[in-house]
C-alpha cells in the first residue's frame, strides 16, 4: 500500500522526474554534439568551454520549460502544441544564450557555435521523444486489450487515442466531410461502413434527438456494448439513459452563478435529499464561505456532511417546527436560505395528506417567516410542475408555497420560487426504479401508454435554480425550460434495448391515485422571459396574505383526508383531484 502510493502520480513527481529527464538528456545532447564537431576527438581545451556552456545553457532551458509549463504536461496527453511550446522555449532558450555569450564572451572562450546549432536540433528530437515515449509502448500494450471504435472525429477522440483506455481501437467512424481523413494516424471511416465489434465509444456531441438515433443505429449494427467518453471527468462510461433523455441548457451562466454564491453564508434545507446535496456541491465548487446542511434525516445529513469539505455545519431539525428553524436563521443569520426541504412522493402523499400539508406548507412558511424575521437577503424556494393546475395533494401543497411565497410581505429579504419537473436519478425516481426491475429481470410497470414527464439532469437543474436566485427581485416563479417532454413507455423502451433486454417487457397498470396523463409547468403564458432562454417568469398570482394565513391556519388544523382536500381547494382555486 506504501509503495502504491509512492508510485502513485502527482504534479510535483512529474515536474521532479520530467526535470531530472530533461537535465540528463540536455547533458547527453550537447555532449554528443561536441564530439560530432569535433569527429569524436574533442581538444581538451574544449572540455572547459563544454562545462561552462553547460553551466549556462542548461538552467535556460529548464527556466524557459517551466516557463511554458511542460513539466505539468502528463505525458500521454503530449501533443503537436506541447510540441511547438517545446520548440519554442528552445528557441527562446538558445536565443537567451547567445545574448549571455555576446556580452561574457571571455567567459566561454573557445566555445564551437556549430556544436551549439548541432545541439538545438538533438535537443528537440531526443527531449520530444522521452516526452512521448510511454504513449509509444502504451499503444503496443494496448494491442491485446478489448477491441472497440470511436464514433466522432474531434479533439475528444484524440483525448481517448492520446490515453490510457483499455481498448484496442480499431477504427474511427464519422460522417459528412470528416471522412476519409486522418486523426492522429486513423483514417476517419464512413460510420454506414461500421463493422460488427463488441464495443464502441461515442465522443461526438449531439443533441438528444441525434444521440438516441445513433445509438438504435448502432445496436442494429449489432454492437453490444456503447460508451461515452466525458472529457470534464476523462473518463470512458457506459453510456446511460441519462444521456440519453438529459436537457442540458445552452445558457447556464457559470459567471452568475458565482457570482451569487461566492463569499456567502447559505443554509439549505432538505441538504441530504436529491436536490439539497446537490445544491450543496455546487454551493461548494462556487466558493461558499460556509454551508448550513439542515435535514430531519440522520442518515442523509451524514452522508452529505462527509462527502463536503467546505466549511459547514450540521442541523438534524424538522423545517415543521418553528422554534428550530429561527433558532438556526437568529444564530447563524445566512445570506441566502434555499429550500429544498418536501415530500414530493405523489401515492404517499395522497396516502398521508396530514403529513404532507405540515411538511410541505407549515415547513416552507416557517421558513419564510423566520427569513424575513432576520433580514435573510435570498429566499428561495424549490418547487415543482405538479404545483401547475395540480390534481394531487402534494401539488396542491407546493402550490399553496407558491403563494405564500408569492404574497408575503418580506421588504428587506428578495423571496423567489423555481418550478422544474422530474430530474432524472432523484431517489424514488422512475429511472432507478426501471434500473433496480431490469437488474432483477422483471417487467417494467407503466401507468398509460401516453404518460409523459418532463426530464432535467440534477446539476443541470440545481445550477440552473441558482442562476434563476441570482435574478430575483420579489415574489417570481421562475420556471424552468425542461425541453420536450418524453413519454414513460418510451424511455421504458430505451432502457431496455440499452441493457439488451426485450422491448416487450412493459405492462399497463393504470394511473395511480393522484397522478396526471400530462404534467404542465405554466397555469398561463409566461408574464416575461428573462435574458436567458432557459429561464422564464410566471405571471403572479395575487392574494391578500391576512386571508392566505387564515386559510393555512384551518387547513393545519384538519386530520381527515376528505376534510384537507376540502381546504386545498378552497385555497388552490385550479386544484381538481383526479378521484
Amino acid at each position: 500500500m506504501v509503495l502504491s502510493k509512492l508510485l502513485k502520480p502527482t504534479n510535483t513527481k512529474r515536474a521532479v522526474f520530467f526535470l531530472t529527464g530533461d537535465i540528463i538528456i540536455s547533458i547527453f545532447t550537447l555532449y554528443i554534439s561536441y564530439l560530432l564537431r569535433f569527429n569524436f576527438n574533442i581538444p581538451e581545451q574544449y572540455i572547459a568551454s563544454f562545462y561552462r556552456v553547460a553551466l549556462v545553457l542548461i538552467p535556460l532551458k529548464v527556466f524557459f520549460f517551466f516557463l511554458y509549463k511542460l513539466y505539468f504536461v502528463s505525458w500521454r496527453f503530449f501533443s503537436l502544441i506541447e510540441l511547438k511550446k517545446l520548440f519554442v522555449s528552445n528557441m527562446l532558450a538558445y536565443g537567451t544564450f547567445f545574448a549571455v555569450f555576446y556580452f561574457f564572451q571571455n567567459y566561454f572562450i573557445p566555445m564551437p557555435r556549430s556544436a551549439l546549432i548541432i545541439d538545438f536540433f538533438l535537443s528537440i528530437l531526443f527531449i520530444g521523444f522521452f516526452r512521448i515515449s510511454k504513449r509509444l509502448f502504451i499503444k503496443k500494450e494496448f494491442l491485446t486489450n478489448s477491441p472497440a471504435v470511436i464514433i466522432g472525429a474531434n479533439e475528444k477522440t484524440l483525448s481517448v487515442l492520446k490515453g490510457e483506455a483499455p481498448y484496442s481501437i480499431l477504427g474511427v467512424y464519422d460522417e459528412g466531410a470528416l471522412v476519409n481523413s486522418y486523426i492522429y494516424g486513423y483514417k476517419v471511416l464512413d460510420i454506414n461502413q461500421i463493422r460488427q465489434v463488441k464495443t464502441a465509444i461515442i465522443t461526438k456531441s449531439l443533441e438528444q434527438n441525434d444521440l438516441n438515433s445513433l445509438v438504435a443505429f448502432l445496436k442494429e449494427k449489432g454492437i453490444e456494448e456503447i460508451k461515452i467518453y466525458n472529457p470534464f471527468d476523462e473518463k470512458i462510461k457506459d453510456i446511460s439513459i441519462e444521456d440519453l433523455l438529459a436537457r442540458k441548457p445552452k445558457d447556464l451562466d457559470k459567471n452568475a452563478i458565482e457570482k451569487f454564491i461566492q463569499h456567502k453564508k447559505i443554509l439549505i434545507t432538505g441538504a441530504g435529499g436529491s436536490i439539497g446535496s446537490e445544491i450543496c456541491r455546487i454551493c461548494e465548487k462556487y466558493k461558499a464561505d460556509e454551508l448550513l446542511l439542515l435535514d430531519n434525516c440522520e442518515y442523509n445529513l451524514y452522508s452529505i456532511n462527509e462527502e463536503l469539505s467546505v466549511k459547514r455545519k450540521c442541523y438534524l431539525k424538522d423545517v415543521s417546527r418553528y422554534e428550530d428553524v429561527e433558532e438556526i436563521i437568529s444564530v447563524e443569520k445566512p445570506d441566502i436560505v434555499i429550500h429544498a426541504a418536501a415530500y414530493k412522493h405523489v401515492p404517499l402523499c395522497e396516502l398521508n395528506p396530514k403529513s404532507a400539508v405540515v411538511n410541505n406548507v407549515l415547513g416552507t412558511k416557517n421558513c419564510i417567516d423566520a427569513s424575513i424575521k432576520h433580514g435573510v437577503k435570498n429566499f428561495i424556494l424549490i418547487s415543482t410542475d405538479k404545483a401547475v393546475r395540480p390534481t394531487n395533494i402534494m401539488g396542491a401543497t407546493k402550490r399553496i408555497c407558491e403563494l405564500y411565497a408569492q404574497n408575503v410581505d418580506s421588504a428587506n429579504t428578495k423571496i423567489s420560487a423555481v418550478r422544474f419537473g422530474n430530474v432524472l436519478g432523484s431517489s424514488g425516481s422512475v429511472v432507478p426504479k426501471f434500473k433496480k426491475l431490469i437488474d432483477e429481470n422483471k417487467p417494467l410497470p407503466v401507468t398509460h401508454p401516453e404518460i409523459t414527464r418532463y426530464f432535467m439532469l440534477i446539476p443541470e437543474a440545481c445550477q440552473l435554480v441558482l442562476q434563476a436566485g441570482s435574478l430575483a427581485k420579489q415574489g417570481e416563479i421562475f420556471i424552468l425550460d425542461m425541453g420536450e417532454p418524453v413519454k414513460i413507455v418510451d424511455l421504458a423502451k430505451t432502457m431496455l434495448r440499452l441493457y439488451g433486454k426485450d422491448e416487450k417487457r412493459i405492462i399497463f397498470t393504470g394511473l395511480r391515485p393522484g397522478e396526471k396523463l400530462y404534467e404542465e409547468l405554466l397555469i398561463d403564458e409566461a408574464e416575461k422571459e428573462t435574458k436567458y432562454e432557459s429561464i422564464f417568469i410566471a405571471k403572479p398570482t395575487k392574494m391578500d396574505i391576512n386571508e392566505l394565513n387564515e386559510q393555512i391556519e384551518k387547513l393545519l388544523l384538519l386530520n381527515a383526508k376528505d376534510e384537507i382536500v376540502s381546504q386545498l381547494k378552497k385555497i388552490v382555486k385550479e386544484y381538481k383531484p383526479s378521484y
